[in-house]
């Protein structure tokens, strides 16, 4: 319908189709929305049929809607949806596809295709911190092998088994969601991509090479939250009591964290499996050195 059309029009086609919501108005350059409601009480209005029957739509049209394209991730349609004027709130949101407007969709269609995208995703999430789990991190990594530049890292917290075995499980799983929200500050989409592989194992995956100042940042952060989850005792002593293998309590260290980085900067890799093997053989490199530390594929030669 374009912005020219006589409200009498707009009136008969609503009366004509009960179901319909609303109507996208198009102008030379714009799209406009009428939504069914509002037609109805502009014109309810005392002298509203009289003044506005004979007259264009335009005059009465939401100038302001919603229009999006169709491109755009279904969530953050659903923000700019809800986020809306109250008495826009239940407006149709217009959908565009290189400037042409190819349909509509209502707010009760787009929440519960949001509903169903959440509940989708939500089975491929680690439960304990909210992140991507290995469904996720195997397609992302399959993706990083068509990157020309990536590094992937490999971080895990060393000696938490300990630390759950001497402040308990409640505690552990806190240190596992803290250590997860401090991650989420370095590594940021579309840059970057964290996920959780579990228990206390992460993975983030940088489209570049410039892995070793976020590394840094990253163990910088980590050593000063660990403080908050020791008593005062064991941090002045830097270890706590554990059983170590022969059975005998031993003084074990503090948590620290391990990053293990494959990169593609002197090796192709040609699949995931070539880079979950070179980063196991970083891995114990890693192990070896005690306190939290970055090894990169040029320092586990």
């Amino acid at each position: 319908m374009t912005a020219g059309t006589k409200c009498d029009i707009v009136y008969h086609i609503f009366k004509s189709n009960p179901n319909l919501e609303g109507l996208a108005v198009v102008g030379e350059e714009t799209v406009s929305l009428m939504m069914r409601a509002r037609f109805f009480q502009q014109i309810g209005t005392q002298y509203g049929y009289n003044l506005y029957m004979g007259r264009p739509v335009e005059l009465v049209v939401n100038v302001r809607a919603l229009v999006v394209d169709y491109s755009e991730l279904i969530t953050d349609v659903s923000v700019q949806a809800m986020n809306r004027a109250e008495e826009e709130l239940y407006d149709l949101v217009l959908i565009t596809s290189e400037n042409r407007l190819v349909g509509a969709v209502s707010i009760r269609r787009l929440l519960l295709a949001v509903a169903d995208v959440r509940a989708e995703m939500a089975i491929f999430m680690n439960p304990l911190t909210g992140l991507p789990g290995n469904r996720i991190i195997d397609d992302r990594l399959f993706q990083a092998l068509q990157l020309e530049q990536f590094s992937v890292l490999y971080i895990d917290l060393d000696y938490f088994k300990s630390y759950n075995d001497s402040y308990g499980f409640k505690m552990g799983d806190q240190l596992i969601q803290a250590t997860a929200n401090l991650l989420r500050q370095y590594f940021v989409f579309p840059e970057a991509f964290l996920g959780h592989i579990g228990g206390d194992d992460y993975i983030a995956i940088l489209n570049h090479h410039g892995f070793r100042q976020v590394s840094e940042e990253v163990i910088a952060g980590f050593e000063k939250i660990k403080r908050t989850f020791y008593n005062q005792e064991d941090l002045d002593n830097q270890y706590v009591l554990g059983e170590g293998r022969s059975g005998l309590h031993r003084p074990i260290p503090l948590v620290s964290v391990s990053i293990a980085v494959v990169t593609n900067v002197r090796q192709r890799y040609e699949s995931i499996d070539q880079i979950v093997s070179e980063a196991t053989r970083i891995k114990k490199v890693c192990k070896s050195i005690s306190g939290s530390i970055i090894c990169g594929n040029e320092d586990a030669v």
